[in-house]
């Protein structure tokens, strides 16, 4: 095998042995894209080197067609979902929203009902400068949290640019996003990225969502430059106003059935997650809600929507309202 640059080797370690902890004899289905490969073949290397069985299933038509057409279907081919589910564990190195958004099929529920361990792996591998400390901090955080709301039915987010929301979770466990993966445990972005989701109770959101940072689903390649303004009633975006990026955000929506509905809403807790990339809803001190769908990858979600279109909340403020406790301020840790 090829000698595996330093950097690269470092990170592609920390993916397969901490993060996956891949063992030996285990079937790891590596899901790539053109623009990735490079670091698939290093991943299925670390993979071979554990003693395990990948295959590298590069799925570049799909990525680049969904990336171009946000109707093109994200459910994979049936070579593709056989795998998923026949595989001890999956990793996709793709384009990083179209694995947000491939999160939400029935493939993956399948493969996490056989108990298989996925998860999705954020750009730039080979240059994270991360270490197991700055892993097991994000968990901690994320594992404080669930913790402190246990039981919880109200809570409270507002940020500088005008988010004042409600939002109800009574009944809803929480959904624990976090870089080590469990057996069964749903989808999620590794090594950086760390949250708690929720699947919001779908008819009692109230309030205003200003997305001043990452909205999903819109072609941007960063934060949005013009906030977007989401005025929700009933747990349904009835307005969405601001500049074109909010157009934008209404034509892909238009018509589709559950995506008014404010599905997730989710909190980040990982100091190492960058800003401008979907990696950013992780941060630490940003809020994000999504529009559309939560019953695949949210316990207890109800809402069946084709879409889950992520829009985010800087520099946030969290309280639980039943309690009083903040678990962020001002876009502050505060537990």
């Amino acid at each position: 095998m090829a000698e595996l640059d330093k950097g690269l080797r470092q990170d592609a370690e920390l993916i397969v042995g901490l993060c996956m902890s891949v063992e030996e004899g285990d079937t790891v289905t590596i899901i790539t894209d053109n623009d990735h490969l490079t670091e698939a073949d290093a991943l299925a290397q670390i993979v071979v080197e554990r003693g395990g069985f990948p295959v590298v299933m590069n799925n570049e038509y799909q990525v680049k067609k969904a990336i171009a057409d946000m109707t093109f279907p994200m459910a994979p081919p049936k070579n593709l979902h056989q795998a998923m589910v026949s595989s001890d564990e999956i990793i996709i190195i793709t384009n990083l929203e179209w694995a947000n958004r491939f999160a939400h099929v029935s493939a993956v529920r399948e493969s996490c009902d056989n108990n298989a361990k996925i998860a999705s792996v954020e750009e730039g591998i080979g240059s994270w400068n991360l270490t197991e400390a700055d892993i097991l901090d994000a968990t901690n955080r994320a594992k404080a949290a669930i913790e402190a709301m246990k039981g919880a039915k109200w809570c409270h987010v507002t940020s500088p640019a005008g988010t004042d929301l409600r939002v109800n979770i009574e009944g809803r466990p929480a959904l624990e996003v976090t870089p080590i993966k469990k057996r069964g445990q749903m989808m999620g972005p590794i090594p950086l990225w760390s949250e708690v989701a929720f699947a919001a109770v779908e008819d009692k959101t109230e309030g205003r969502v200003v997305v001043d940072g990452i909205m999903l689903g819109i072609g941007l390649p960063g934060q949005t430059p013009n906030p977007i303004e989401w005025r929700v009633e009933k747990g349904k975006a009835v307005s969405i106003e601001g500049g074109e990026e909010a157009e934008r955000l209404k034509e892909v929506i238009e018509g589709v059935d559950g995506a008014t509905v404010i599905g997730e809403f989710a909190f980040g807790t990982s100091e190492k997650s960058p800003t401008g990339s979907p990696s950013e809803k992780g941060l630490l001190g940003t809020v994000h809600f999504a529009l559309g769908d939560n019953h695949n990858a949210y316990p207890g979600g109800k809402n069946v929507s084709k879409l889950h279109l992520d829009g985010n909340c800087l520099n946030a403020s969290l309280m639980i309202e039943d309690t009083g406790v903040y678990i962020v301020k001002d876009g502050k840790w505060a537990l």
